[in-house]
């Protein structure tokens, strides 16, 4: 399949000795609202490789759609600068800036078939027929829509337009895509459908992706490296699983995905683990970077699909607590239990279902919670 992107680029984080595709340096962005001046987005710096599927994830309100929108320029900063490519853009309109941007309205001319919509920008830049021809026909193979030339937007699924609006901004040869929830307004298994196909596309035609999003599943399934954002900052920048299996803060690891957030105090320390004691039986070991000493308070989490949920102690060198079963949830493919523990806290487990439907315990039921020390993680 021919790339379309201008230039050989690599995946992942600029090197040293290449210019990174976006670059946000210490941007910030103030709005005036009832006389009172606030911040969106607050001091951000971030660097996005050339060719990298880049998200920006975290809850409404937290500055990412703002950071996007500074990098299309439909935003101008505060503070900071925008470069892309090397090149400082902050005060640069948005048509004079490469990069084409993806809407979750889609915006296609209902009124013009999937051809016309595709070829409509390479038309306004006056490109030869031939070329056009061309340039669209390639990008309709890509996108999977080689057949349905003359359809119009409402004859289309919805998958199928946000497949033509892609294709229009893709033909233009952008050296960037942003793409604000494309696929909010799709259903579920549309959606996730989706992601693959957006991750594959991205693949063939080679070019930098920078994708905002909520949903956390969206980001986790097609990202090179996730930007997490919360009240205007990045409280994470990583790849997928060191996101999701080492969070970097309390809201981290309560935004990406399930989590049991502990807290517990350290009754020994030995080099690089702690020994904690959530209850009088109780046993978590977790390791440490920063220096902790017998008393203290640690906060720790642990994802429920770690852990094992049996009606006896378990033995061995694990991280082990106590509880009563309060409730149990059968979700087909596992079941998710809830235990409560004598401190008050609860954790949440999930057990996967590989032999039969039967569960290993009952509401009401007391039961021990264990998992490997090396998956408690602990929290800044």
């Amino acid at each position: 399949m021919t790339e379309i992107q201008a230039g050989a680029g690599v995946a992942g984080e600029a090197t040293p000795d290449q210019v990174p595709a976006i670059e946000l340096d210490e941007v910030v962005k103030e709005y005036v609202s009832h006389g009172e001046v606030v911040q969106a987005v607050k001091g951000v710096s971030m660097t996005i490789g050339e060719g990298e599927f880049f998200s920006l994830l975290g809850p409404s309100g937290c500055g990412k759609t703002t950071s996007m929108r500074m990098i299309a320029g439909f935003e101008e900063p505060t503070k900071g600068v925008v470069r892309l490519h090397g090149q400082d853009v902050t005060n640069v309109p948005p048509n004079k800036r490469d990069v084409n941007m993806v809407f979750q309205s889609y915006a296609l001319f209902p009124h013009m078939n999937v051809w016309d919509n595709v070829a409509f920008g390479l038309k306004r830049k006056k490109v030869p027929d031939g070329e056009v021809r061309r340039r669209v026909g390639e990008m309709l193979e890509i996108v999977d829509l080689v057949g349905r030339e003359k359809r119009r937007p409402r004859e289309m699924s919805g998958g199928q337009q946000q497949r033509v609006a892609l294709a229009r901004a893709l033909v233009n040869r952008p050296r960037a895509l942003l793409l604000d929830e494309p696929l909010g307004a799709l259903d579920l298994k549309l959606r996730q459908h989706m992601q693959i196909e957006l991750k594959r596309i991205q693949r063939e035609v080679g070019i930098t992706f920078v994708y905002v999003t909520h949903d956390q599943s969206e980001a986790l399934t097609m990202s090179d490296r996730i930007a997490v954002m919360n009240d205007g900052l990045v409280e994470q920048l990583a790849g997928p699983r060191e996101i999701y299996e080492r969070p970097a803060t309390k809201f981290v690891a309560g935004f990406i995905g399930t989590s049991n957030l502990l807290s517990g105090v350290a009754r020994a320390v030995n080099g690089s683990s702690a020994v904690l004691a959530l209850g009088p039986e109780d046993r978590v070991i977790v390791p440490i970077k920063e220096a902790v000493a017998e008393g203290d308070t640690v906060e720790l989490t642990v994802r429920p699909e770690k852990i094992m949920i049996s009606t006896e102690r378990p033995e061995g060198d694990l991280s082990m607590v106590e509880g009563t079963v309060s409730e149990v949830v059968y979700l087909g493919t596992y079941n998710s239990y809830a235990v409560a523990l004598a401190g008050g806290a609860e954790i949440t487990v999930f057990q996967q279902n590989v032999h039969d439907s039967t569960t290993t315990a009952e509401r009401g039921d007391t039961v021990w919670l264990s998992w490997q020390p090396q998956h408690s993680y602990a929290l800044q």
